[in-house]
């Protein structure tokens, strides 16, 4: 089981998200319980990121917008960095 941090900036960033895209609260929830139960599993599409965003990951919340973050595989923590569209969040 991992734990999951949500940083100041990072609930700012989802606020302003979720006044956008209400209809995405469902499916943020589910994947932030199958993050925690298992980060690796295929559908969460868990990939490294490059550039200068090399040491984060990022996760597929649809087809159209992701959700960075910083993985921690020894201490078992997932710190949530960004939520947005594909574009916004890989700037």
């Amino acid at each position: 089981m991992f734990t999951i941090l949500t940083p100041q900036q990072f609930l700012r960033q989802a606020r302003k998200f979720f006044k956008k895209h209400p209809d995405l609260k469902p499916c943020f929830a589910k994947v932030l319980a199958d993050l925690q139960s298992d980060p690796f599993q295929p559908h969460l599409e868990l990939h490294p990121l490059r550039g200068k965003l090399t040491g984060c990951h990022g996760v597929s919340l649809t087809y159209s917008y992701r959700i960075t973050l910083t993985l921690l595989i020894t201490e078992k923590e997932i710190i949530l960095l960004d939520i947005g569209s594909h574009d916004e969040v890989y700037r």
